[in-house]
């Protein structure tokens, strides 16, 4: 068990930001965890010990959302995130941590002035097998490296404009199903070590007050808000991997 007070110091937050990212605020803003954590610890010990604790997270986000999903996006979507997943256990050995940051910022930053800079009476899209395809693909390998699935999945989903509780009950399902097959190549490469596992284990509690302070926050913000909040932290969020990626190249 890791027992330096600083990596808890930035542990603490990060988890619980994940956790109301998970429980109302979109997974865009969960992807500050990772880098958050890597300020005391490397990204991928961070990454590891993260995923168990996501997992929980994911339980009670999809109990609190239950049956409320987009099943016909999930059919699309599913596979395709276990393929992303699938390249990304082939290519950790080779990941560039920095290019993948890069990647996801960029597409984060071009989405979300998107939002803003077009009319608001633009027309709903549907769901698309191709670009759902797509999209969850690169969702499921950046998610399998830094748990930064969200920003690729959500440039698919949002403009379907959905109700806010499917949004999230469409996402609560994809993420939570595509952690738990994560945890069988983060077993076999070693990222659930014993000292990992026990670290995990303390920041446990932190996961249902994440989630339920996520809800929360949820229920009592407008369709309307919900995307403009959404897109700020999407812009920030894209802010920071861009930075980062620079940074790191």
């Amino acid at each position: 068990m890791i027992t330096d007070p600083l990596f808890y110091f930035f542990a603490v937050p990060a988890i619980l930001i994940f956790g109301v990212a998970k429980g109302g605020f979109g997974n865009a803003i969960g992807v500050v965890a990772v880098p958050l954590m890597a300020l005391a610890v490397s990204p991928m010990q961070a990454a590891g010990i993260l995923l168990p604790i996501l997992c929980v997270m994911d339980v009670f986000a999809i109990r609190k959302f239950w049956r409320q999903w987009d099943v016909s996006n999930l059919v699309i979507m599913l596979p395709a995130g276990f393929v992303g997943v699938l390249l990304g256990s082939l290519t950790f050995s080779y990941l560039n941590e920095a290019h993948v940051r890069l990647l996801i910022g960029c597409l984060a930053l071009v989405f979300a002035l998107n939002f803003w800079l077009k009319s608001e009476s633009s027309t709903q899209q549907k769901p698309n097998y191709i670009k759902g395809a797509f999209w969850s693909v690169i969702g499921g390998f950046t998610s399998f490296g830094i748990h930064s699935g969200g920003p690729p999945v959500n440039i698919y989903l949002v403009p379907q404009k959905l109700h806010p509780t499917v949004f999230m009950a469409t996402c609560a399902v994809f993420f939570g199903i595509t952690n738990y097959v994560k945890l069988i190549p983060y077993f076999w490469l070693g990222q659930l070590g014993s000292q990992n596992l026990q670290t995990s284990l303390v920041l446990l509690p932190l996961a249902p007050i994440g989630v339920s302070l996520g809800y929360y926050l949820h229920k009592r913000v407008s369709a309307q808000k919900f995307y403009r909040i959404f897109n700020f932290f999407l812009f920030l969020t894209g802010c920071k991997l861009t930075y980062d990626g620079f940074v790191l190249l």
